[in-house]
């Protein structure tokens, strides 16, 4: 048998893939690394008037093992398995050897699954006893040799279990310290991406019916297409600034590490200006608000559920009435109700997201977002909201 793989059998034999690797020690290993050499050798140290009764070969022989185990404790992080077993093997016969065997079954304690420590700490618990029985303390006698052998391999393998158990619960609250920030990250991307998607497709939509406007009625007056020029100027100029207010959430901190305030967010009081914003577009709509004071969340909701419903019915239905009723109160919530006829598709292409958009703002709202076509042929979009303060 190769030399190398006579060395990994122990390992091999307890399924432990990690023995044998190169290791690289930080700072901290470094430290901690001499700090264990130290307590196997003041172990070591603490047993020799232990060998005043054997023969001086037998003395002398003892110490060199000593000195070496303490001297392989450096390689407790390479093959950790392997150098608990031969100490603890050899530490079944020879006292010296102890401290090496404490620090090993600490080290794969802390390191290594049960399925494996479990293992080695069960060998160190058999190898008290033939130890109990040939090298008895004088004081003590064989009982309570091995009684307090038991109580220090049971104490150093529970200090390693503690400290495993500690680091992966330190090491567990960081990975969920890590998904939730991917969480909030995602969420917030997307709350952007909604956000764009609602300002953007309603100012465009606009812009859209002014220069539709244009392109039949070049005969027009001077006076009317200068007015609709100025429109589409308008409209251009808002969604511009709306996009770039909205991109900038996306921005660093500044200077001094405070975060940017974000862009104002419509309410319920800015319905009217919304709707008579699509008046001047050319639409007719009629709109019906009977709604108390409002949340700003509430509002910013309702505000946005309008307006990609009004966008939708520019888009699907152009010059079909309109009819919006926003009502509702702190007791019955706030009811949102968007009615207009069916007509034929206008040239503005469409994502295909908006109505499903408004559906989850909803749902995350904690409301309810429903929409169908009635036999009269109206398209009908209903949305109802939570009133939370």
């Amino acid at each position: 048998m190769n030399v190398e793989y006579r060395w990994l059998l122990p390992s091999v034999l307890l399924g432990d893939p990690d023995e044998g690797r190169p290791v690289r020690r930080s700072t901290r290993d470094w430290i901690v690394d001499i700090l264990a050499f130290l307590i196997a050798c003041g172990l070591a140290v603490l047993t020799l008037p232990d060998l005043d009764n054997l023969a001086r070969p037998l003395r002398i022989g003892e110490q060199v093992l000593g000195a070496l185990a303490c001297a392989s404790v450096w390689l407790r992080r390479r093959w950790p398995v392997t150098l608990a077993v031969v100490t603890a093997v050899l530490s079944a016969f020879f006292v010296m050897v102890g401290g090496a065997a404490a620090v090993a079954l600490f080290t794969v304690a802390v390191h290594r699954p049960f399925k494996i420590s479990g293992i080695l700490f069960g060998l160190n618990l058999v190898t008290v006893l033939p130890f109990a029985w040939w090298r008895p303390d004088a004081a003590l006698g064989p009982l309570w040799t091995a009684g307090f052998g038991l109580m220090i391999v049971l104490a150093v393998f529970g200090w390693g279990i503690v400290v495993r158990s500690r680091r992966q619960l330190v090491y567990s609250l960081r990975e969920q310290a890590t998904v939730a920030g991917r969480e909030a990250r995602r969420l917030e991307r997307e709350r952007i991406a909604r956000e764009m998607h609602d300002v953007l497709a309603h100012r465009i939509s606009i812009l859209s019916l002014h220069a539709g406007a244009l392109e039949f009625r070049p005969d027009a007056p001077p006076e009317q297409i200068a007015k609709a020029a100025g429109a589409i100027r308008e409209s251009a100029h808002q969604a511009l600034q709306d996009l770039r207010e909205v991109i900038g959430v996306l921005r660093q901190p500044g200077e001094q590490g405070e975060l940017r305030p974000e862009r104002p967010q419509p309410t319920l009081a800015d319905l009217p200006g919304l709707v008579e914003e699509s008046r001047e577009a050319g639409m007719e709509v009629t709109l019906r608000l009977a709604a108390g004071q409002a949340p700003e969340s509430l509002g910013r909701n309702a505000y946005r559920i309008v307006q990609e419903a009004l966008t939708n019915a520019r888009k699907h239905a152009p010059g079909a009435p309109v009819r919006a009723e926003v009502m509702g109160g702190p007791q019955e919530g706030l009811t949102i109700t968007v009615r207009n006829k069916t007509g034929w598709p206008s040239s503005i292409p469409g994502t295909g997201t908006g109505l499903i958009g408004l559906a989850e703002r909803a749902e995350l709202a904690g409301g309810r977002l429903e929409h169908r076509r009635t036999p009269e042929g109206d398209f009908v979009l209903e949305a109802w909201l939570p009133w939370q303060k």
